[in-house]
């Protein structure tokens, strides 16, 4: 009789937290969204992503030594680009691989130090890739604007410092963001919602109430983020402005041509990351939610370079010159 009592007896608040505690620290793996019920269509989204990821390792493969080997793109603008070409490498190539090989082995699993170190990954790049693109808009700002002052305002050590800053509040947001989120009691299971390590997943297998605190981190994180936002929005105002006042059309159209790719990338990124974390939960489902996390994670690393490479005809040449040596060398 005692035992019967003390089974259905309110656990003490203390005696909750324990219990908590002692499920999330006995977790030793999660178990991801898996992308398809069969195998034969786990191996056709296994092919499909490949393809995805080869394509993204690609483009900004070329970006990337495209600026390094062509001493004529060592110009702020496109330091900014390759330092955007490598986050968008590291960004996919921090998701992509693992949901690769659980479509390739027909498994779910990530171990718990495999999903921490995903998780702070894919924030550090991630915000680091949206520090790169304010001060992208920054430096078309000045350059348009300011073409005076350029020189002086965006010298190799600004745009190193700035490039530097830009990566440090990545890791630093990472930091704050993995350390609070994997300190929560988790007593909700350990099956996340998505096919990578995704924080809103996460903190759905936390216990009620516990994750108030990530959550107020969420929200200072989204007014640094709409901070930044409208930064870059009053950047291109001023610039829209200085372009339509130029009186040369062929100046009018450069200017464009250094902008419009610039804003076309920021604008996938914000709206895709926009309708990741603010779309309504109503509205919540796995389905929508793994098509929008293949928005913002997969879709900008394969994109960027295309939008970039598309009209800019420096690329383009330096391109031409540099596979045109490695041509040479080899007959």
């Amino acid at each position: 009789m005692n035992n019967l009592v003390m089974l259905f007896q309110t656990p003490s608040p203390g005696t909750a937290d324990a219990v908590a505690t002692a499920n999330s620290s006995s977790i030793s793996v999660f178990l991801l969204l898996a992308l398809a019920d069969t195998r034969q269509l786990q191996l056709l989204h296994f092919w499909l992503l490949l393809g995805i990821y080869l394509a993204a390792l690609l483009g900004n493969g070329l970006i990337s030594t495209a600026v390094a080997c062509d001493h004529r793109l060592h110009t702020p603008m496109y330091f900014f680009l390759l330092n955007l070409a490598l986050l968008d490498l590291g960004c996919i190539s921090t998701t992509l691989p693992k949901a690769m090989a659980n479509a390739l082995w027909g498994t779910r699993d990530i171990s718990h130090a495999g999903c921490i170190a995903q998780t702070f990954l894919f924030v550090f790049l991630y915000s680091g890739e949206y520090s790169i693109l304010t001060v992208m808009s920054y430096d078309r700002y000045v350059a348009i604007c300011k073409p005076l002052h350029y020189g002086t305002l965006l010298g190799s050590r600004a745009c190193a410092t700035m490039a530097a800053a830009a990566w440090a509040t990545g890791a630093l947001f990472a930091l704050l963001h993995t350390a609070n989120t994997f300190s929560l009691p988790l007593c909700q299971g350990n099956a996340v919602d998505q096919f990578f390590c995704e924080i809103p997943q996460i903190l759905k297998l936390s216990c009620s109430g516990s994750y108030l605190r990530e959550f107020g981190l969420l929200v200072f994180s989204a007014f640094i983020f709409f901070a930044c936002f409208v930064f870059i929005v009053v950047s291109y105002v001023q610039i829209f402005r200085a372009v339509l006042k130029m009186p040369s059309e062929q100046g009018r159209h450069k200017a464009f041509s250094t902008c419009l790719p610039h804003l076309a990338v920021l604008s996938l990124f914000v709206c895709s990351s926009t309708l990741a974390y603010l779309k309504p939960p109503s509205i919540s489902s796995p389905s929508l939610n793994l098509v929008v996390a293949v928005l913002y994670t997969v879709v900008p690393p394969v994109m960027n370079p295309v939008i970039y490479s598309m009209r800019n005809q420096e690329i383009k040449q330096a391109l031409r010159t540099l596979f045109g040596d490695i041509l040479l060398r080899h007959q």
